[in-house]
């Protein structure tokens, strides 16, 4: 029995096509929370795991050098695919995008349990780090355009906060495995037994995208079918990128928010966590720097998904940001000014001087996971075009990629902790700086057809009429 389409008003106005929603397992599957939470537990899988190694510190290794020097790698080669991972992820589809990103997290993990076995087989280390770029520029590009395309205008901060909380759970579980397997162990490397627990499950995140729904078959809660471009050529789709820029060059105002996202992580896992903290503290700190982002991600939504207008979330979510930056970097200051490179390495879970500096690293996990959140969101805020959302998180991870490529190569040369912790502080202040007037006269309280170029954009690269779009969508859903 079908449902007939029909024109409805929007809590915000705009006039949208409702379509039936699916009943039983099907309206579950299908459900765009659901395909959220597959997507989630992606992420789980692959980059928290990541994130769980490297938030030891050196990635679980005695010396951080390899570690370092691999992240280059890694960085160098996400910048540069992701990029154009929006094109490639239009053209093959989310699904199989992400299908592809996901295979470069089994052997960057196993390249460790390989440097564990073979001391001297570090450029293993540092070549599968630049494979995992080119898998992690494919797969952040798919998942990007799905979290913001799946939920409603109203929904994103709750879905952006969802996705997170589960992703951080691998850093969590992973970190928990860490300090389980190492708790009483004094080597100052991670046990094999760690390594390979973390092999198993990224392999598991290998087979989820499989059983996620064809994105186009999805229809979100307010009833209308995921905006989903269907460009055939590969030269539409690197034309997107030239029109995107074009159309909306605010973007570029969020590019310094995008270069500092990542930035912050080499001295917070590198020069602060493995530079003072012995491996057993190093791996409860990563356990609860990455619960707190759970936390974290899920207290900034609360703000963004909240009654006020769309542009006063957009302004107290940038105010929330900047204080915390003040707040955690006036206290790490009066610590990294008692030392310096390599560090001490050696307070316990016991010793008296952790505490205050725990305290400060959950701090920094609540930074980081409501910075990351309140960038998406602002994304979400500019468009609801699944396309047009794979080119921004595409920039958006790209130029995340550049900026860490450099740092993590600054942190391996042995740059001073405290030229890296200033610069961490001063990039932080100056992204929010730059995203002021973005935010001002780019965010609105709803998002028009007329500010979607890419849907607009027909098969030979021109943007076709409002009106003209609306009257091919009617009769497409006619004839469906």
């Amino acid at each position: 029995m079908s449902f007939p389409d029909e024109k409805v008003g929007s809590e915000d106005g705009a006039e949208v096509v409702m379509h039936e929603q699916r009943t039983g397992w099907k309206g579950t599957y299908y459900h765009p929370l659901t395909q959220i939470v597959m997507l989630g537990f992606v992420c789980f899988m692959g980059p928290g795991l990541f994130n769980a190694v490297n938030g030891l510190g050196g990635g679980g290794q005695l010396d951080p050098t390899t570690s370092a020097n691999s992240n280059v790698a890694t960085y160098s080669t996400f910048a540069a695919v992701g990029f154009f991972a929006g094109s490639i992820n239009n053209k093959l589809g989310s699904k199989m995008t992400l299908q592809i990103g996901t295979l470069g997290y089994c052997l960057y993990i196993g390249s460790y349990l390989s440097l564990n076995i073979h001391p001297h087989s570090g450029a293993f280390v540092v070549a599968a780090g630049a494979i995992l770029g080119v898998c992690a520029g494919l797969l952040w590009a798919a998942q990007g355009s799905l979290m913001l395309a799946y939920p409603t205008e109203a929904e994103k901060g709750k879905y952006i906060a969802i996705f997170w909380a589960i992703f951080n759970l691998g850093g969590v579980v992973g970190s928990a495995v860490a300090l389980g397997t190492n708790f009483n162990n004094t080597a100052g490397t991670v046990a094999n037994s760690t390594y390979i627990a973390f092999i198993v499950l990224t392999a598991i995140g290998i087979c989820i995208p499989m059983l996620m729904a064809d994105p186009k078959k999805v229809i979100r809660s307010d009833g209308a079918k995921v905006i989903i471009p269907l460009h055939p050529s590969w030269k539409t789709q690197f034309l997107g990128l030239w029109v995107t820029l074009k159309t909306d060059p605010m973007i570029l105002l969020l590019f310094p928010m995008f270069f500092t996202s990542n930035w912050f992580y080499t001295w917070q896992w590198n020069d602060f966590n493995a530079a003072l903290f012995d491996l057993r503290g190093r791996s409860l700190n990563s356990f609860l720097y990455w619960t707190s982002q759970i936390f974290g991600s899920i207290g900034i939504s609360f703000l963004l998904d909240s009654k006020l207008s769309r542009r006063a979330r957009a302004f107290s979510g940038w105010a929330a940001l900047m204080t915390l930056i003040f707040i955690t970097h006036i206290w790490a200051y009066f610590y990294q000014i008692q030392y310096v490179r390599p560090g001490p390495s050696d307070i316990d879970i016991h010793n008296k001087r952790f505490i205050g500096r725990v305290f400060l690293y959950i701090l920094f996990g609540f930074l980081d996971s409501m910075w990351q959140t309140t960038t998406y969101w602002l994304m979400g805020a500019i468009s609801n075009d699944a396309g047009k959302l794979a080119i921004m998180v595409g920039f958006y991870k790209s130029i995340q990629s550049a900026g860490a490529a450099g740092v993590w190569r600054a942190d391996a040369v042995k740059t001073p902790f405290m030229n890296l912790f200033i610069s961490t502080w001063v990039l932080l202040v100056s992204g929010l700086l730059f995203a002021l007037p973005m935010i001002h006269l780019r965010v609105k309280n709803h998002t028009d057809l007329a500010d979607e170029t890419l849907v607009r954009m027909d098969s030979k690269g021109h943007i076709r009429d409002v009106e003209q779009v609306k009257k091919e969508e009617e009769l497409a859903a006619a004839t469906a």
